[in-house]
């Protein structure tokens, strides 16, 4: 862990800034070795495991083509659509319950709570940002999709997306610091949001009446973003950026919230 300032100084924002960037790195780290070992393939784990999930529902999905449409670029609407899942997933999923197991790490000064949960959902973005674009790159040079046609906007849908599940995890991880009802009923909610999430089906496809209610659904927004930039001109994209992007920064505010509760509130062990 990186050193501790003198305790009568006050660091600048640049010093305070290097500790803070030295701290996430080495929980990082320490996070790839703890998960993933040192064995067989060891952190490439964390670029293999989205990638055997994702071209596994991609291979599923277009055998079952005929459900979605013919003309529905099959591959491409796979692959933004569990990717996707796996941004909002995942994260909270490794925050929940994750302050407990590292309280011994509270005891250098540097540490906080906002580091640990820093370091986990940096990995999580790394991974499967990894998976989305490696495998866009595979799947476009084997012929399954064509590359996106509004680049920008599939960066930027996926950044907002990015962004939903950093701030969800970072709320549920802290919030589960209150109560271990949270680790409980946490996994059980993910498989209802799923099906809501709009990874498997266009709103355009919907009803009118379950489209207005389907949009009250922040994720819903985002999936539609990147599905715009990569074959917007298949379907007619349902999304209202404002609305996500207000979402998102009142998660945030809310996680923030909760993790400075939780920071002054941990039970040594």
């Amino acid at each position: 862990m990186p050193e501790a300032e003198n305790p009568g100084q006050t660091p600048s924002l640049a010093r305070s800034w290097q500790i803070q960037r030295r701290v996430i790195f080495a929980l990082l780290m320490r996070e790839v070795i703890t998960r993933y070992g040192r064995h067989n393939i060891g952190f490439l784990w964390l670029f293999v495991e989205p990638m055997i999930f994702t071209i596994g529902v991609t291979l599923l999905w277009s055998a079952l083509r005929n459900l979605h449409g013919a003309d529905l670029p099959i591959a491409a609407f796979a692959l933004t659509g569990y990717s996707s899942v796996l941004v909002w997933r995942n994260m909270p999923n490794r925050l929940v319950g994750a302050i407990h197991p590292n309280l011994s790490l509270m005891y250098h000064r540097n540490v906080k709570v906002i580091d640990i949960f820093a370091a986990r959902v940096l990995l999580e973005c790394i991974g499967v940002g990894t998976s989305f674009f490696v495998l866009t790159l595979f799947f476009a040079s084997i012929g399954w999709l064509n590359l996106p046609e509004d680049p920008a906007k599939v960066v930027i849908g996926w950044i907002m997306l990015a962004w939903f599940g950093i701030s969800l995890a970072m709320f549920i991880g802290a919030l589960s610091n209150r109560s271990e009802l949270i680790d409980k009923f946490w996994h059980p909610i993910t498989y209802l949001m799923f099906p809501l999430s709009g990874a498997g089906w266009l709103v355009d496809a919907a009803p009118a009446a379950l489209r207005n209610f389907i949009l009250y659904v922040p994720m819903v927004h985002g999936v539609e973003w990147v599905r715009d930039g990569f074959f917007g001109s298949h379907f007619e994209a349902h999304y209202d950026p404002a609305y996500l992007i207000t979402w998102n920064v009142a998660l945030m505010l809310f996680a923030l919230i909760e993790i400075r509760y939780a920071s002054r509130n941990l039970v040594p062990e």
